[in-house]
């Protein structure tokens, strides 16, 4: 009965093993990994309409700043600050002559600087490891990105149109108000990989908000595009993990026939215990009764997780129902890492939640828990010859 206990606790582990590995994923093992900043130089351009006309002819430079973290080799969010300065070209300007509605004579323009700044909140999609499986020595990676933000600039609130006495006005400046305008953006990334920490970044981006020009321009919207180029360095180095180990079959088959042949061989002792005891008393009745007997069990745990799947339900729920049926019957459950994957630190403390989440479902079925010892021994290597077989919680 033990042995068949045993074999079906391996069969259904590997089970559930194989089926959650079909799939490898990656993500950051800590909360420190895959965070980097960048910095980029490059233009912008504006592009708004005024009376029909299409303005915002002048390039202006632009320089980008951004701290940023990925959460698995598809998914990152940045925030990005982006510098310099907006140029307009326009006959709403200040001064010079112009008629009463304020506008220039004669089709009179001039271009305006303004100081503008950029705060931008961007959601990244790598859409080559989306789409083509992680790869950490690709040497080009195609990302897009998209976000919400706020223009920062000084327009000019209002002006003045003052007449000269000679049939022709002038404009006189008023003061430049800070002000803040939501904007929303889309763009493109082109990351060349050179290292496990530095990277060279092309970005394209699209940018929409209210007009921020003020009384400078008529136009009710802006839009701005961006061309920069830049580095960028990842601290400590680009790591992921993989959510799962693969599976080595092989090792599984071996350990469910090393206990076959124990069971056969128990079945043939059994076999001549029965021979033996019908030779020197035949005339006595044998009764034969099953006694279910506590024996050791496992349950296996993905990567980093303390979680009980339904494989292993199926094993606790067989070791309770033999507990409370052997009352004097104690179990050790003792909780083991993989001392290859992760510190010691999290090691010991993640064997302990699994000890924990095993003995908590024992005691759920119904186990008391004085039969009950609770132990966590962290990271172990190759306990049973493979690192992935001491992700596990052993009940003996």
């Amino acid at each position: 009965m033990k042995s068949k206990l045993v074999i079906l606790s391996l069969m259904v582990a590997a089970a559930s093993t194989a089926t959650a590995q079909t799939k490898e994923k990656f993500v950051s093992e800590k909360a420190s990994d895959n965070i980097f900043v960048s910095v980029g130089v490059g233009a912008s351009a504006s592009m708004y309409k005024e009376d029909g006309f299409d303005l915002g002819k002048a390039i202006s430079p632009h320089v980008t700043i951004s701290l940023g973290k990925w959460f698995t080799p598809v998914w990152a969010v940045r925030g990005q600050i982006g510098l310099w300065n907006d140029k307009v070209n326009t006959g709403w300007g200040e001064s010079g002559a112009i008629d009463a509605n304020g506008y220039a004579l004669a089709g009179e323009k001039k271009d305006h600087d303004m100081t503008t700044g950029r705060i931008r909140l961007d959601g990244m999609f790598n859409l080559s490891n989306a789409f083509c499986g992680y790869n950490p020595d690709r040497l080009f990676n195609l990302s897009v990105f998209a976000g919400p933000g706020l223009t920062i600039a000084k327009p000019y609130t209002s002006q003045e149109i003052v007449n000269n006495g000679d049939d022709t006005w002038s404009k006189v400046k008023s003061d430049k108000k800070t002000r803040a305008y939501v904007n929303g953006s889309v763009g493109l990334q082109g990351k060349f990989n050179l290292n496990k920490y530095w990277d060279i970044d092309l970005e394209a981006r699209g940018e929409l908000s209210p007009s921020y020009f003020g009384t400078l321009c008529s136009a009710n919207t802006t839009g701005n595009i961006y061309l920069t180029a830049g580095v960028t360095y990842t601290f400590g180095g680009k790591k992921f993990i993989s959510c799962g180990a693969k599976v080595d079959q092989n090792a599984i088959n071996e350990e469910v026939n090393k206990y076959r042949t124990e069971l056969a061989q128990a079945q043939a002792d059994l076999a001549d215990a029965k021979n033996a005891l019908a030779n020197v008393r035949p005339e006595v009745k044998e009764v034969t009764k099953e006694v279910q007997v506590a024996g050791p069990r496992a349950i296996f745990f993905r990567i980093g997780s303390a979680r009980i799947d339904d494989y292993g339900k199926v094993n606790i729920q067989l070791a309770a129902k033999i507990l409370k049926a052997n009352p004097d019957k104690k179990y050790k459950v003792a909780g083991y890492a993989d001392k290859a994957t992760g510190s010691s630190t999290w090691n010991q403390k993640l064997s302990e939640k699994r000890a924990q989440a095993v003995y908590d479902a024992l005691i759920k079925e119904g186990v008391d828990k004085d039969q009950l010892e609770l132990v966590g021994f962290g990271g172990t290597a190759n306990m049973f010859g493979k690192n992935y077989l001491n992700r596990v919680v052993i009940m003996e």
